[in-house]
């Protein structure tokens, strides 16, 4: 065997230390016949631009190049074994780690967001105790320089402000459905490798409390989200993601839909919708944060946020004369931030993924007009179990009341979209007539039931309402999602459409005084 080495390289010292970081494997084959010998790199190498080679008979060949600035070749009779994920090389083995994946840069941000307070903490306070221990002629002499140059500092923020603003103008958006202008700092890509993560994170958190999928709880929510996947298939958003759910064993009513496609339905939200249609609009509401990106766009609104709100954070703490006081004011601030910036910004959003979301449910044929009767229900809920009321503007989703405002207003449109797309025609009963019609049964009975004297008169309350459906619900909404008849199927997709499910069926399987006819109020 013949070792053929050509050096470029004028520093090829210490071989052994830099060969794991230097060396790559190359092989060729030569056209003379030559002396079947072993080479080997001898521990000594001369003070010259070439390589010392002695033969053996017991090593194994050395093969290494070095990135194009060394060449180094074995030719023989035997083929050298394929390597993979490592190689003997001066006969230890030589293994190639796996790249490395940088961390998700909203990951990274949410990281380093304490860090910042705790930088602007520790800047303002400093800055206040520099500025306590000048004497009073270096104070003044401070304040001549500024003024001296206050022009300077002026232009100089003035510049600072201006390429802020160019740095937000190059990260503008137009979102999807609504074709509305908003901020992104974080791009899709980035924030679907969070969501990733935080995918897992859910996982492991509910491992214990997901229903197995032969539940009927899991097939039902499982057929709506495909069914409404299916039907709004011609948005790119939602033909993208691959959508996966996972139904929640906990009495909490609550549903999330991640930026990934994984829909997470708790059993208590299931336990307040009273037919698929209401199922359908409350998934069309979580899955139109997914396809609307909300989740980037209000991290992106945090961030700017943030860092506006560290340049008054350092002023609080630079001027409050004591630290009590600093800690007050920041109290302030953060509380001022949350009622300015973020909540009502998220209200904003949950208002427009009502709007979206009514749109898919739509486009999914559901009967829309039980979207403003689930809201209803939810806001009796309140009120008989007690649950504690606060104004809208310190909460971060509208109030109940208001959205089923918003969602009567938009039912005309969404009617108008639900015809065009080929959908059957709707049952004469509004289920928004039905409600109120059950809510008036409900008052006049509970007067009876109050106490007799003039106080109770006064004050009627209404009856306490179970709070939990039968365990038989979640079979009926899965046959209310059963493919219908032939008039019934859309005849493009093929795909089955809910059926209208009468009032009659629901009320039946819903605990209701028997005067009153159709869905009562969870």
């Amino acid at each position: 065997m013949l070792l053929l080495c050509v050096l470029r390289s004028s520093r090829f010292s210490s071989l052994s230390a830099h060969l794991t970081r230097h060396f790559r494997v190359c092989c060729a084959q030569a056209g003379r016949p030559v002396q079947k010998t072993h080479y080997w790199v001898s521990s000594q190498t001369p003070p010259s631009n070439s390589v010392h080679l002695r033969a053996t008979s017991k090593l194994s060949p050395l093969l290494f190049l070095n990135n194009g600035r060394t060449a180094c070749c074995q030719i023989g009779p035997k083929p050298p074994l394929p390597v993979h994920s490592g190689l003997v090389l001066l006969g230890h083995p030589f293994h190639t780690s796996a790249p490395a994946r940088a961390l998700p840069a909203p990951l990274i941000w949410l990281m380093l967001k304490p860090l910042q307070k705790l930088v602007a903490i520790i800047l303002g306070r400093s800055i206040r105790k520099w500025w306590g221990a000048l004497s009073a002629d270096r104070r003044q002499l401070f304040r001549n320089w500024v003024r001296q140059r206050r022009w300077h500092l002026v232009a100089g923020a003035g510049v600072t402000m201006v390429i802020v603003a160019l740095l937000l103008l190059t990260h503008l958006d137009e979102s999807p459905v609504t074709g509305r202008t908003r901020l992104l700092l974080f791009s899709r890509e980035k924030y679907m490798e969070l969501a990733a993560l935080i995918s897992e994170a859910y996982m492991e958190e509910f491992a214990e409390l997901l229903v197995p999928v032969t539940d009927p709880r899991h097939q039902v929510v499982e057929r709506v989200v495909q069914h409404l996947a299916q039907r709004n298939k011609d948005i790119p958003e939602v033909s993208e993601v691959t959508w996966s759910v996972h139904v929640v064993q906990s009495p909490d009513v609550n549903a999330f839909v991640l930026p990934d496609g994984k829909v997470f339905m708790f059993a208590g939200m299931l336990e307040e919708v009273m037919d698929v249609h209401q199922l359908t609009i409350v998934l069309g509401h979580e899955m139109a944060h997914a396809v609307l990106g909300h989740s980037a766009e209000q991290a992106s609104l945090s961030h700017v946020v943030d860092l506006l709100s560290l340049i008054l954070l350092t002023a609080i703490w630079a001027l409050c004369p004591r630290d009590s006081l600093a800690l007050l004011g920041q109290w302030v601030q953060d509380k001022l931030s949350q009622l300015m910036f973020n909540r009502p910004f998220s209200r904003k959003l949950e208002a427009e993924a009502d709007k979206v979301g009514l749109q898919l449910a739509a486009k999914a044929c559901a009967d829309v007009r039980a979207g403003p009767v689930f809201w209803q229900q939810m806001e009796i809920r309140d009120q008989l179990t007690g649950e504690p009321t606060f104004p809208e503007w310190l909460s971060t989703h509208p109030s109940h009341k208001n959205r089923f405002t918003q969602l009567d207003r938009l039912m005309p449109q969404a009617l108008e979209l639900r015809e065009s797309c080929s959908c059957p025609a709707l049952p004469a009963t509004d289920p928004r007539a039905v409600f109120i019609k059950s809510v008036r049964v409900l008052l006049e009975t509970a007067k009876p039931q109050e106490g007799g004297g003039p106080e109770g008169a006064r004050k009627p309350r209404l009856p306490h309402i179970p709070g939990s459906l039968p365990t038989g619900l979640p079979a009926a909404l899965l046959a209310q999602t059963a493919l219908p008849s032939s008039s019934n199927v859309d005849q493009e997709t093929q795909e089955p459409v809910p059926s209208v499910a009468s009032e009659l069926a629901v009320a039946a399987a819903v605990p209701a005084p028997a005067e009153v006819e159709g869905p009562q109020p969870s």
